[in-house]
Formats: structure tokens, sequence, C-alpha cells
């Protein structure tokens, strides 16, 4: 199952920036997510020859809250400069926002055609889509040693999640440190429901949900748990985060070791489904930094669309153990389809 949102860009959207880019005179397509779907929301045609002198008009395109992409022709049509992929995620967007917006950004360019995008562009407010923040921009560019596309990609990604981290430093006073920085908020009984669990000797279960509204994480249940229950403690539709402790005898030697495990059933809610895509990393990071002894937790993620299939050949199959080994395999991925939306946006 893959970290990413799964939102997949539409027809309609598709067959928009293709005709812009053959033959269009179109300076900015603005992009948002619509039930499940990239779609074309707004079309605005270059005033100018180039996208500094047209940049202003982002001003009325952009809400000040609301997150979207744009898509930038950076010259003038047939000129081969390409576009500029802007991804507008305010500091005042909701963490669900942010988290959804930050796990589609890569689809959006990768389903287009990467190579129409040779310059991306991350900003967070309005001041960040102004002629001279383009200036700047386009000068760090230039700058000697200048960050690979993937380095830049990871450099967007931490900016996302300390934006994402950020949302909460005025209301974290009534809720668990555990998570900071991290994406999603702890609870105070989550995090010593979790912290119990973690300390405990025996083979337990304690299962996490996610509650949307408040964007925070809650407990479901804790409950001692042997191996051949474990399929049985997992929701069977909608997803949830467990951490299982269990002893074995897989490693050199018997040890008791906790394992995050990501069950999102296939015919969960997608909605659902996103949300909970989002926020894995931000939860495995907080609980192995924060939370358990870095010998007792399992460092490999267990991720299933399935329940019914985790049972002890499952995990030791994905955790790469042997008898009288110690190996560890990558963890399983899942594709999941969504619908198509509705036809195009507004046109200026």
């Amino acid at each position: 199952m893959s970290a990413s949102s799964g939102i997949g860009v539409s027809r309609e959207l598709t067959d928009v920036f293709a005709s812009s880019v053959d033959a269009g005179t179109t300076r900015f397509i603005k992009v948002v997510i619509e039930k499940e779907s990239l779609i074309a929301e707004e079309i605005v045609d270059a005033s100018e020859r180039s996208l500094e002198d047209d940049i202003e008009i982002l001003q009325d395109i952009v809400d000040e809250n609301t997150p979207a992409y744009i898509l930038a022709r950076i010259g003038s049509p047939g000129d081969g400069q390409g576009w500029l992929a802007i991804s507008y995620v305010p500091d005042t967007a909701t963490i669900r926002g942010k988290m959804l917006y930050a796990s589609s950004r890569n689809a959006l360019t990768r389903s287009l055609g990467s190579a129409h995008f040779p310059d991306a562009l991350f900003a967070t407010s309005k001041a960040d889509l102004t002629l001279n923040a383009y200036k700047a921009h386009k000068a760090h560019n230039a700058a000697p040693q200048p960050l690979s596309a993937r380095e830049q990609e990871l450099a967007d990604a931490r900016a996302m999640e300390r934006a994402a981290g950020s949302s909460y430093e005025g209301t974290r006073g009534r809720l668990s440190h555990v998570g900071d920085g991290f994406g999603l908020a702890w609870t105070a009984e989550v995090e010593d429901a979790v912290r119990t669990f973690g300390k405990a000797s025996r083979d337990a279960i304690i299962l996490l949900s996610i509650d949307p509204k408040k964007e925070t994480l809650t407990l479901l249940s804790s409950s001692d748990c042997k191996i051949s229950e474990l399929s049985s403690k997992l929701p069977s539709s909608e997803p949830s985060y467990a951490f299982f402790a269990w002893t074995h005898n897989y490693l050199a030697r018997a040890k008791r070791e906790i394992i995050l495990i990501y069950s999102c059933p296939s015919g969960s809610p997608v909605k659902n489904r996103m949300i909970f895509s989002s926020g894995v990393t931000g939860v495995q990071t907080a609980a192995q930094r924060n939370i358990f002894p870095p010998d007792s937790f399992n460092d490999r993620r267990i991720e299933t669309s399935d329940p019914t299939e985790v049972d002890e050949q499952f995990i030791i199959s994905k955790l790469g153990y042997e008898e009288g080994s110690n190996a560890k395999a990558n963890t399983s991925t899942a594709q999941t389809s969504f619908a198509r939306p509705k036809g195009p946006g507004r046109r200026r």
C-alpha cells in the first residue's frame, strides 16, 4: 500500500493541459482536488509574453486559506521553456488539506508528464506568489550547486511537514507533545495507553484511529492478543493503526518486539484511506523517537488492505524472518483506483 493519497488526474485536466501545451494561449491552470480527483478549476490566458509579466494575476486566483496547484506557463507558446508547477499550501490551511495536497503533488506532474515541468515552486502564502518572490526563486535556482529534482522534492516535503506540525502550536497544551512536528496530534489518553503498552511484558495490541474533525489520534482499544488472534482484532471495514507486541524466537534470542501495522481495508471510504495514508509515517516516527526503546520497536511497518491475511506467516514474511535469521524485508504495497470527475471549470 502506497503512502501516497491515491488521487488521480482527471481526463478533463489531461485534455486541457495537452491543448494548452500544443497551441494554447493559456498562462495559468488552477488545479484542485475534488471528489478524489485532480481537476482544472480555472484557466487564465496569458496577457503578456512571460510569466514574470503575469505572475501578479495569481493574487486573484488563489484563496487565502485554501490549497491549490497552479500550472504556470513560463514563457510563450512554442518557446520550449515549459511550465512551472506551483504547490500553494497556505500555513492557515487545515492539516487534512496540507497532507492531501502534499501527498498528491508528485502524482500531478508525473501524470501530465514530468518533462513539461523544469521548475517547481512551493508557496505557503500569497506573498510567495509575487514578482519579487518569483525573481528570488529564480535567483536561488541559478546559484551554484543547485538542488537536484529529487533533493528539491525532499526539501518541499520537509517544508510541508513543518507547516503541518506548526498549526497546532496554539492548542497543543491540551494535547500530548509526542506527535509534535510529525503531523497528527496525540491526545494524552493515546500517549498514556501506548506508553503503558510499551512497558508491559505480555503479547498485546493497541488500536488507534483518527478523529478527522480534530485531526488527532484516538484510542480504539487495548487488549492482550496472541498472534493467532491478530487478524480478528483489526477492524474489517475502517482503516486503523495497530501497535502489536509479540514475543518470538525468529531472531538470535527470544524477545518481545513491537511492530506497527497499518490496516486499510479496500472497501473503506476513500477519504478515510487518504487521511490514514498521509498520517502513517508521522505516527511511526513519533512512536519510534518518543515512545518505544529502540531495541523493542521494529523500524519496518507492515501494511495491508486485507486484515484477514495478517497471521504469523504473513508477519514473518513481511519482516523477512526465518529461523536463525534477522533479515528484514520491505513492506507490502497495494494499488487503489478512483472515479473520474466532472468536466472543466471556468475560464477567464
